[in-house]
């Protein structure tokens, strides 16, 4: 088989860069070893995330730093065994996340994220998959009014800064707007320009189906033989192209390792398991609860909760312990029933040390592009990445300035 382009990864990034190419007239093969979806994309928390102008930083106060130490916040585990090994990559997040350094990163990042809503909506109609879009935003609560304060005083800042729309929520009007939550939170912060989805994987498999629609070919396929220039295998055969595209999410660093990169990828692991809701109640928007680092959304296999952050290696077995933590947090807030699947959901986020996703050509062979290192923004970035980097491909006047995420700034 010869085609155009080659698109390595068939989560979010991937399924949006393979529909991008072929809504501009490529012929595209879109190559992984599961169904599209089936891995990271799988598993979140279903967020396009317009105000997230501010990718998630690392905390520098000493407070934070010690309570992270101790392993037992709610919010972030990690495997002590995997320390030295990410601790050079934890002192670069470090290093990039001073407040200076994090507000130019936001100024870069931004130029994405205003593009998140509007890109995703326009393929959401094009594969008809309206039914899965939540409109009207998601809200963040709060336990403590030092901690709230806090919130909004932020959002206060993006919104002068970007222009993001924030709510501020007392008790009263965050019962209203979520009856079923318990009296324990005294007040939200909910930013209505956002959208969310209620099955991130039927949505990924709603554009793949879109893709298949307008042309594009889907095979199951082994990254591993990705050659130069450009070849990889498949179980419909070889197949070659005059580009390749690699948007493999947190293994995309093992692709580009056997290309001669060297480019900072670490995982962030998080968890995720549904419920069903006792006594008929219900939940009309994902919810985090901000000073426990967890969030729970309304999903088509119920309610769904989702964890922090667990660091450690990005392969190594389940060790849910964040979930057992918070689920009897969650259940002090929302009334949860039993527990709907058999056992809890693990995925990794591709992460870099500088918050930014890498988005662009590699600098050592011709036609080799780059999507990916998206963190906890895959889903929300996923149509603006596909889009940008398509028309990168294309020689098209560009949506977004390409440059702060380049492969080569590192």
């Amino acid at each position: 088989m010869k085609v155009d382009a080659i698109v390595l990864g068939a989560g979010i990034v991937g399924v949006s860069v393979a529909l991008q190419l072929k809504r501009r007239g490529l012929s595209v093969a879109l190559v992984d070893r599961k169904a599209p979806g089936n891995e990271t994309s799988f598993g979140n928390a279903g967020l396009i995330q317009r105000e997230g102008v501010y990718p998630y930083a690392f905390p520098r106060d000493w407070a934070s730093l010690a309570r992270y130490a101790s392993n037992r916040a709610t919010d972030v585990r990690y495997h002590p065994a995997a320390m030295p090994k990410l601790l050079p990559f934890l002192y670069r997040y470090w290093h990039h996340s001073r407040a200076d350094r994090h507000a130019a990163i936001a100024r870069a990042y931004s130029t994405l994220i205003e593009h998140c809503v509007t890109e995703h909506r326009t393929l959401i109609e094009e594969a008809g998959a309206r039914s899965l879009l939540r409109t009207g935003g998601w809200m963040k609560v709060f336990r403590t009014s030092r901690a709230l304060d806090a919130a909004i005083a932020d959002a206060r800042r993006w919104e002068a800064e970007y222009g993001v729309h924030h709510e501020a929520l007392d008790g009263t009007a965050l019962r209203a707007a979520e009856p079923a939550l318990r009296p324990v939170l005294i007040g939200a912060v909910r930013y209505p320009s956002s959208d969310s989805v209620s099955d991130p994987n039927g949505l990924v498999t709603a554009y793949a189906r879109l893709f298949e629609r307008l042309g594009g070919r889907i095979l199951i396929g082994d990254a591993s033989t990705l050659a130069p220039s450009w070849h990889v295998e498949t179980q419909e055969g070889p197949v070659d192209a005059d580009s390749a595209v690699i948007a493999l999410g947190p293994w995309s660093n093992d692709a580009t390792r056997r290309l001669g990169y060297a480019l900072p990828l670490a995982a962030k692991r998080g968890y995720h398991m549904h419920y069903a809701a006792r006594d008929g109640a219900r939940l009309n928007q994902p919810v985090l609860d901000a000073e426990a680092g967890y969030l729970i959304t309304p999903m088509v296999r119920g309610i769904r909760l989702t964890t922090g952050v667990e660091l450690g290696y990005r392969d190594a077995p389940k060790t849910p312990v964040q979930l057992e933590a918070v689920e009897p947090l969650a259940r002090g807030v929302f009334p949860l029933g039993e527990r709907v699947d058999a056992e809890p959901w693990l995925g990794s986020r591709p992460c870099t040390p500088d918050m930014l996703p890498i988005i662009g050509p590699g600098t050592k062979h011709r036609n080799l592009w780059f999507a990916f290192g998206h963190a906890h923004h895959g889903l929300t970035l996923g149509p603006i990445t596909g889009r940008l980097l398509a028309e990168m491909m294309t020689g098209t006047p560009t949506i977004a300035d390409p440059t702060p995420f380049r492969a080569d700034r590192f």
